[in-house]
């Protein structure tokens, strides 16, 4: 019995250091040698500040920025360190009155936009940190986008096009537009 816990321990040690120690900084040092942006966390600097991460959605009510999906993470939206979903069954009073809420706060900056407003911009995405909104949800806040900003429509529509990222590989998900990217382009115009 001896002999078996002995070998047992021994290989405990020896996958513990390949598992533990070698495998986390090959993986660490090959991502940082060849995906170095990526491994440390796909950061959007200006002016050598960072700003946010593009893969990470950041809360924008101001009626001159495109707004995201909502967050319902911990503590405050889009805390990455508490990634969730409202986990709202659509018969939940609790989602009906977000829904609601945002349907509202639309309607108020924007109220002579009578379009459907798109499904994106008024539920909670599954991990609360969606960065990406549809193309439809982007289409939908233009004119608002335009007149608070004192833009014309085609110049906000031009950015929009600009930031319209296909789907991945040509054929998974859906074309989508990054809110970040999108609204820092709409401040680099002023």
């Amino acid at each position: 019995m001896l002999k078996q816990i002995k070998s047992a321990l021994i290989f405990l040690g020896i996958f513990t250091v390949v598992t533990g120690i070698i495998y986390p900084l090959f993986v660490t040092g090959f991502a940082q040698a060849f995906f170095h942006r990526q491994a440390n966390g796909s950061l959007i600097e200006e002016n050598g500040t960072s700003v946010g991460s593009e893969l990470i959605g950041q809360p924008f009510s101001d009626p001159r920025y495109f707004w995201g999906r909502l967050s319902a993470t911990a503590s405050f939206p889009y805390n990455a360190a508490a990634s969730s979903g409202s986990n709202y069954g659509p018969s939940n009073p609790a989602l009906l009155e977000a829904v609601q809420a945002r349907i509202d706060a639309l309607k108020e900056f924007d109220p002579n936009n009578n379009e459907p407003v798109p499904v994106d911009l008024v539920t909670f995405s599954a991990s609360g940190l969606d960065p990406d909104i549809s193309v439809a949800a982007a289409d939908y806040q233009v004119a608002r986008v335009a007149r608070y900003r004192g833009l014309s429509e085609d110049q906000v529509n031009a950015l929009v096009s600009q930031f319209t990222e296909g789907r991945q590989l040509g054929i998974l998900g859906e074309p989508r537009v990054n809110v970040l990217k999108l609204n820092l382009a709409l401040d680099a115009l002023e």
